[in-house]
């Protein structure tokens, strides 16, 4: 009749990722994606709220994702692709869309959401080429670009 309540799941948080240099660099994606889907709100442009905030939402749950570790549990998606991927569609998309917004602007709040959103694509080129270099495809994880090439 006694059951053992003291069996709890806990999750890990893994505290070094936010210190890393990805982690510091995905929170600041969310951060000026969070602004600049503020900044689109505030001026009241539909179009780039729903563009800004699916983005903003993608990139909430790739940073929990990393921080629950739950890229070592679910294993049956490849997330560094995933997420290279991501960053780099929504690199070009943010470029586009806040070339768009500058250029088109009517009220001020488009027009600092444009440009928070190109500062948000310059940061997804970043992650993207920074992940993009710590895929390895085919080689030992242990092996350096000189042992490749020399």
């Amino acid at each position: 009749m006694s059951e053992d309540h003291s069996k709890t799941t806990t999750m890990d948080v893994d505290k070094a990722f936010l210190k890393s240099k990805r982690g510091i660099l995905k929170v600041a994606e969310m951060v000026t994606l969070f602004v600049a889907l503020m900044c689109f709100t505030t001026a009241s442009r539909s179009q780039y709220i729903a563009a800004t905030a699916m983005e903003c939402l993608i990139t909430l749950l790739l940073l929990l994702l990393y921080l629950f570790k739950l890229n070592k549990k679910f294993t049956f998606f490849f997330w560094p692709l995933i997420d290279v991927f991501n960053s780099i569609f929504a690199a070009v998309f943010f470029a586009v869309l806040s070339l768009i917004a500058v250029n088109t602007y009517t009220l001020t709040g488009t027009l600092v959401g444009g440009i928070i959103a190109l500062l948000s694509a310059g940061l997804l080129c970043v992650d993207s080429y920074m992940l993009f270099n710590n895929i390895t495809f085919n080689k030992p994880r242990n092996e350096t670009p000189d042992q490749v090439n020399g």
